[in-house]
């Protein structure tokens, strides 16, 4: 096999996915090629993964190039995770500058305005990766890590339907965490099913592995005792002000924190909203989730918002070791899917990305949607789920509209697009300066967005 990392000049990206590679069975004896636009940093990692490979005795082989048509030839898998420019001065800029027009959105990463720009920013350079894959090796898997998720498949999908592109995304892991904490079970006896809208997805079934014991209506009553004292990102940025170092740094592991949280529902004031009014356990937190609704800034952890972001700026823009660990089971779950493609597995994969035709009937046939999944020879298959709950299901169709008219923004190199975009935006209530923001915005972002002008 030939496996292709985009973006592997990243320690974070590039360490972790050669770690959980290493730990797979089945690709021992692959090529791998690290791909990356920073030539420094794509030979930093090579070097260690070369040492690596050496140190252990594997049975790999890899390579790095600078040059993508290359690293493309005879591929069977790519992985990919890009950012475009200074990831957090764009990001300010996607969050802070809307909020001066009047749009309170209250992130500004995936969802509301900032989302739109981030998207129009993205997925340009994504469409030009995909369009190699299409005339270098068309058969190839791509798995995308790249935010916003739901934007980038959606439009990657438009412009070329036959390509084997997946979105892959770790928000699941929540549910993971939470569950046998809260039902007193271990993981291995809990069956679940979350789909929606990627960052924007609920529980819709748990059930009792062993027994077929429903576990849903356990769940909303142990909910409020959970979450009330469950430790948030405020908390582990307490530890950071108090100490200078993050105590437990991998998001899923605030939990090992051991101690009650100092805030009430921190993080996840808009998972108690959706629970009370909708009965449904949303999969992430309200930076996430809250991006997308009208009224969330009204609901959410503003203070664990913020911190959030704070934190995650300081870990991801400070110097950060070249290391690989390879791990018993794998950090993401992009391995274990090709893993699954080769072996003929037919196991049930938690949640991809892939586009709806049918999967979910009240959602648009041409969206993105984050489900379940069979993984077998035949690639990827979403398993059908039939209606969502109407309620919910109203939710996501109300932000439908502007993942179409961003993918055609793109598509069609047209303004007038973005404008509407945002007036379709549930987040957008003020409508006097959207065209004022939108050409701002062109101007500050000019390097990536000038081909909107």
């Amino acid at each position: 096999m030939k496996i292709v990392l985009v973006g592997a000049g990243s320690a974070q990206f590039g360490s972790g996915m050669l770690g959980d590679i290493f730990a797979s069975k089945e690709l021992v004896g692959s090529h791998i090629v690290l791909h990356d636009i920073n030539e420094t940093a794509l030979n930093k990692m090579l070097s260690v993964a070369n040492r690596f490979i050496t140190e252990h005795k594997l049975n790999y082989t890899i390579t790095a190039s600078t040059n993508r048509k290359e690293a493309f030839q005879a591929a069977d898998f790519i992985i990919s995770s890009i950012e475009v420019g200074d990831r957090f001065t764009l990001w300010e800029e996607d969050w802070k500058i809307p909020l001066q027009y009047g749009m309170e959105q209250v992130y500004g990463e995936n969802g509301g305005p900032g989302g739109v720009f981030h998207s129009l920013r993205i997925i340009p350079p994504i469409l030009d990766i995909m369009k190699d894959v299409m005339e270098i090796c068309p058969k190839a898997y791509v798995f995308n890590f790249s935010n916003p998720m739901t934007a980038i498949c959606t439009t990657v999908k438009r412009v070329f339907p036959q390509a084997r592109f997946i979105g892959m995304c770790h928000e699941i892991g929540w549910l993971q965490s939470w569950l046998p904490r809260m039902l007193s079970l271990d993981l291995e006896d809990i069956y679940f099913k979350a789909a929606g809208l990627n960052h924007f997805s609920c529980m819709l079934e748990a059930r009792h592995k062993k027994t077929g014991e429903d576990l849903y209506p356990k769940v909303r009553e142990k909910a409020e005792a959970f979450f009330v004292k469950e430790p948030g990102y405020s908390d582990m940025f307490d530890y950071y002000r108090e100490h200078g170092i993050f105590e437990h740094e991998e998001q899923f592991e605030k939990t090992k924190m051991q101690k009650e949280s100092n805030y009430e529902w921190a993080d996840r004031k808009i998972v108690k909203f959706m629970l009370e009014n909708y009965a449904l356990l949303p999969i992430t937190v309200d930076s996430h989730f809250g991006e997308y609704i009208g009224w969330a800034a009204d609901i959410v952890d503003h203070r664990g918002i913020l911190d959030f972001f704070d934190a995650y700026k300081i870990m991801l823009t400070r110097e950060q070791e070249y290391k690989i660990h390879v791990h018993k089971s794998a950090s993401e779950r992009v391995i274990p899917i090709i893993d699954g493609i080769i072996t003929n597995s037919g196991y049930e994969e938690l949640a991809v990305n892939v586009i709806n035709n049918g999967i979910i009937s009240n959602l648009p046939d041409w969206i993105a949607v984050e489900v379940p999944a069979i993984i077998n020879k035949d690639g990827v298959q979403g398993i059908n789920l039939g209606e969502l709950p109407k309620g919910y299901a109203s939710l996501l169709n109300a932000y439908c509209g502007v993942y179409d008219l961003t993918a055609e923004a793109i598509i069609h190199q047209k303004k007038d697009y973005v404008i509407q975009a945002l007036l379709a935006n549930p987040i957008v209530t003020k409508a006097r300066n959207v065209k004022e923001l939108v050409e701002r915005m062109i101007d500050q972002q000019s390097k990536w967005l000038a081909y909107l002008k």
